[in-house]
């Protein structure tokens, strides 16, 4: 908690001056929610609950800011009538924070963020346009790689199938615990795509060892690296609001020793994260609490890494992109063989 409390900024800190070295990015998306709803409300309430959240951190050995500057943006609200274009203006909104200047922490929001951010990813310095370059480490109870979910291609469902149409490189998926045929199949089929189920990491006697493994998988990891925490890949006794809560799935220690791990791994460079599927719950703030925490647990790992030379600003320019209209013009068809 801060001593010096500022209303709408995440962890309550004031804006110091200077460029931005973290920015917060809420994204109040909510177009596709097929159960439970109210992610729409989840980018705020996370930032309200994260001004209950301790500063110091043991890893980073002080209290954040640690003197980095600390932005919270103005929350995103689409204005495009389609979901597609909702999309494209999405991704053209969040573009901007992929300079290398800054680490950008997207808050969700339905997962269906999640394309529309890395397709902005194109202009980071690392990646020059090249996607293929990047790997997406995503925690989530769902595998997220149906080709449609209820007649809608760019269904939350679908988050993880549409990266890979927006031409990532590699996916590894922990917590991932409902799924259907179609997944299982195209998780089998497709290289790209290294999942390590939740009956496996969280089983009673031989859960520690396939745990280790996902461990070792994130320490080999090269090059730019988004990361994508999907709240309800947390066991749903640490997030009952979001919005499908599975049983069974990561610990909170889990979820911090992925982000420690992922940081602290000296050949990967973590460009980005996102939080997502927030619920803002009525009855207690746990939901909401969890992912501030763990959105906190981002940041200090971030500024460690930059600390310990693992993260660098780029000096080279943004690259160009021209208006996103990749969502609008994307053909279901061309792509349901990849």
């Amino acid at each position: 908690m801060s001593d010096t409390f500022v209303e709408g900024t995440f962890l309550g800190l004031p804006a110091l001056d200077g460029g931005a070295d973290v920015t917060v990015v809420p994204l109040a998306f909510e177009l596709t929610t097929s159960y439970g709803t109210g992610t729409e409300g989840g980018p705020s309430a996370c930032i309200e609950a994260s001004g209950q959240v301790e500063l110091y951190d043991d890893a980073l050995g002080e209290a954040l800011p640690a003197g980095a500057v600390l932005h919270t943006a103005d929350v995103w609200e689409g204005s495009a009538s389609t979901l597609r274009g909702q999309l494209d203006e999405l991704s053209d909104h969040v573009r901007p924070f992929f300079n290398g200047q800054q680490f950008p922490l997207f808050l969700g929001g339905e997962h269906g963020i999640l394309p529309p951010v890395l397709h902005a990813a194109r202009a980071h310095p690392l990646v020059q346009g090249d996607l293929t370059k990047v790997t997406v480490v995503q925690l989530d109870a769902h595998a997220d790689l149906r080709s449609s979910l209820d007649g809608e291609v760019f269904s939350h469902a679908c988050a993880a199938a549409r990266s890979l149409d927006v031409g990532i490189g590699a996916l590894y998926q922990a917590g991932v615990r409902a799924y259907c045929k179609e997944e299982a199949d195209r998780i089998e089929s497709d290289s790209r795509i290294s999942t390590f189920f939740a009956k496996d990491t969280q089983h009673p006697h031989t859960g520690g060892l396939v745990w280790q493994r996902w461990i070792e998988a994130l320490r080999a990891l090269e090059g730019p690296v988004h990361f994508t925490l999907d709240i309800d890949g947390l066991d749903g006794s640490l997030v009952p609001a979001t919005g499908t809560p599975v049983p069974g799935g990561l610990s909170y220690w889990q979820a911090v020793e992925t982000i420690e791990t992922l940081f602290g791994n000296p050949n990967a460079v973590i460009i980005s994260a996102d939080v997502n599927e927030i619920v803002p719950q009525a009855d207690t703030p746990l939901t909401q609490f969890t992912a501030a925490c763990l959105a906190t647990k981002i940041i200090a790992s971030h500024l460690l890494a930059k600390r310990e030379g693992r993260w660098k600003a780029s000096s080279a320019p943004l690259r160009s992109e021209g208006q996103c209209t990749f969502f609008s013009d994307f053909d279901e068809k061309t792509h349901s063989a990849s």
